[in-house]
């Protein structure tokens, strides 16, 4: 359900609602006491870190001269932090052990990181009739998405401003996305966020490898396939 169907009061109460539906499973089990509480931690952390994340994606709408830098933090806190405490909840539960915990902390992070790198790239050049979206979505709302961020740090001057007019327009024409949409091509700017996602794999593929050694080889190759999709998908 979003906002955006049924208005911002019915998306306030149906995410205020699904927080305490989701906590009655770490209330209601037959799991150690300790392992609930600290269950409940993670998903609280989980839900704190992404609300930060979306109150800085909006934000970040309004701002010039972002960084690569500041993207990845905020996916880290809006996309990353849900993969990633997901896992440390099933991990809290198994008892695994710290040293453990921070490999499959590192690769939740940076499978949640490469998801919406992919997402990005899929939300502006993604074939629609397997992603079900609009590809012009992003752009008429001016999100600062990797796309947006690397080709205004690689465009010339006059290109970059021509970019920067076209994004701040409050009604944007279809030529106008076409446009914005040539200037991400002449920047190469999905090469580029291509390369950015192979970074965070290669991370991610660095620590699955560690883990490797402690986990049945079923396990080691779900998380594997789990990522390749992640990488590649086309949806």
């Amino acid at each position: 359900m979003a906002a955006g169907d049924f208005g911002n009061s019915i998306g306030i109460i149906g995410g205020d609602s699904a927080f305490f539906i989701g906590l009655e499973a770490f209330l209601f089990n037959a799991f150690d006491h300790d392992l609930n509480v600290k269950a409940v931690e993670y998903y609280e952390k989980a839900f704190i870190e992404i609300s930060d994340g979306v109150l800085i994606e909006i934000d970040m709408v309004n701002q010039k001269n972002l960084q690569i830098q500041d993207y990845i933090e905020m996916i880290s806190l809006k996309t990353g932090a849900l993969i990633e405490k997901s896992i440390m909840i099933g991990a809290n539960y198994a008892n695994v052990d710290d040293k453990y915990k921070k490999l499959l902390s590192t690769y939740g992070m940076n499978l949640g990181i490469i998801f919406q790198i992919i997402d990005d790239i899929l939300g502006t050049f993604g074939d629609e009739k397997i992603t079900g979206k609009p590809t012009d979505g992003d752009i008429r709302e001016g999100k600062k998405t990797c796309l947006l961020i690397e080709a205004l740090s690689k465009l010339e001057k006059d290109k970059r401003k021509q970019l920067e007019q076209l994004i701040e327009k409050p009604e944007m024409t279809e030529d106008d996305v076409q446009q914005v949409k040539e200037l991400f091509q002449e920047a190469d700017a999905v090469n580029s966020c291509k390369a950015l996602a192979n970074n965070y794999y290669s991370e991610a593929k660095s620590a699955l490898d560690e883990l490797k050694l402690v986990i049945n080889q079923s396990e080691a190759e779900f998380f594997l396939s789990l990522l390749k999709f992640v990488a590649e998908r086309k949806f």
